[in-house]
């Protein structure tokens, strides 16, 4: 009983926003010709940003679920090269990558006790990752909000 209310409540956070704008809303209508911008003093573009999430997400996920899991190297593996994407396309992509990332680790929790030590991911639980997933997401969506308000695109 209290692991299915404990898998609710971090189903839910991974669904929603809560407190502040989530992943649905903070790319709604972002014009892709904006996606490569970095205003005066700002280090990253969106699309640094997303594929930045992207990468992160899928790394965590590939941690929990593979046993012969190999370590990427900080932060060459985690950021792109290119401020901008190379098309709409690709930044279409990466967009649902992350929603199709998102659906696994909700079907994962789903099957699994969030709360077991995963030997293979140096006993971790998927609790701890899943709740590392949504802060990161949360501080570098902040970043996607506070840039898409110095581009002059948020609403």
């Amino acid at each position: 009983m209290k692991n299915d209310v404990l898998k609710s409540e971090i189903g839910e956070v991974l669904r929603t926003s809560g407190a502040h704008a989530d992943f649905e809303k903070a790319i709604k209508g972002f014009p892709v010709e904006d996606a490569g911008k970095r205003p005066k003093g700002v280090p990253w573009s969106a699309w640094q940003l997303l594929e930045h999430m992207r990468f992160t997400q899928a790394d965590i996920l590939e941690y929990v679920t593979t046993p012969d899991y190999t370590e990427k190297k900080w932060p060459e593996d985690y950021w792109p090269k290119s401020p901008g994407p190379p098309s709409e396309d690709a930044w279409a992509k990466t967009i649902r990558a992350i929603r199709r990332d998102r659906k696994k680790l909700l079907a994962l929790l789903d099957e699994s006790d969030p709360l077991k030590p995963i030997k293979f991911a140096n006993n971790k639980t998927l609790l701890r990752e899943i709740l590392l997933i949504v802060d990161h997401d949360a501080y570098h969506l902040g970043e996607l909000v506070l840039l898409r308000r110095l581009l002059g695109n948020w609403k």
